[in-house]
């Protein structure tokens, strides 16, 4: 069980771009974070993850963040990582290994076989010794969740891993999340396409700065709370 206690950070010092958060999750799930454009989705998993300045508390069974932290892993935007950094797809893999090393500990043969394994498992282990600037954007994707694989968290926050990816690598990845999930872990997604709700997610977290909703998908995931988190313009019943 992972719990969040009034999550709340501000943009600017004075104006909250998330506010009062709070709730528990269940393990295992996977967990769909919703809200329109600028309601502090991404936001939301830098302050409970204490990424930014924030106020609030996250707890896993009962111990506080500092003493779990080696058990996640986060994945930010592509569009925040440098493509043009010089480091090859398995050196990007290795990273997920550091949180468990020894200071100036070499990786061993062995560390480089989980990473083998890995890549494996994204279907990218023939693109192990390429530079990241020549991947496209899904196989880029399915690297950073490699990266997560090694790194054998407990707890995943990936921030919007479907946004500008082909299709084969994100059929490649919710199957991988499902197994994931079914092996114990728990997953949170910053997500925005609302079709994709019902298909991917156990349970929903619908934000707008303040937390609308938060339950299992069948039981959250209404009109009335779309219209509650993204406003009367969306269109509803079929239309998403």
């Amino acid at each position: 069980m992972i719990t969040f206690s009034n999550i709340t950070a501000t943009y600017d010092g004075v104006h909250h771009a998330v506010e009062d958060v709070s709730f528990v999750t269940e393990n295992p799930a996977i967990v769909g974070i919703v809200g329109p454009n600028g309601a502090g989705k991404s936001t939301f998993i830098k302050a409970a993850l204490q990424v930014i300045p924030a106020s609030g508390s996250v707890t896993a069974d009962g111990q506080a963040l500092g003493t779990f932290q080696k058990r996640i892993a986060y994945v930010e935007q592509k569009a925040a990582i440098d493509y043009t950094f010089p480091i090859t797809v398995k050196e990007v893999v290795s990273l997920g290994l550091y949180p468990s090393m020894r200071l100036l500990q070499r990786i061993r043969p062995k560390e480089w076989q989980q990473v083998d394994a890995a890549l494996a498992a994204v279907e990218m282990k023939d693109f192990g010794d390429r530079q990241i600037g020549e991947l496209s954007g899904g196989q880029f994707q399915r690297v950073l969740i490699a990266r997560t694989l090694v790194q054998h968290a407990d707890f995943i926050f990936l921030d919007e891993p479907f946004a500008g990816i082909d299709a084969a690598s994100e059929a490649i990845i919710v199957t991988l999340l499902r197994q994931l999930r079914d092996e114990g872990k728990t997953i949170f997604i910053v997500h925005h396409d609302l079709g994709k709700i019902t298909e991917y997610f156990d349970a929903l977290v619908m934000l707008n700065q303040r937390l609308v909703a938060y339950g299992s998908v069948g039981n959250v995931f209404t009109d009335a709370n779309l219209k509650a988190t993204f406003g009367d313009a969306i269109i509803v019943k079929g239309g998403l």
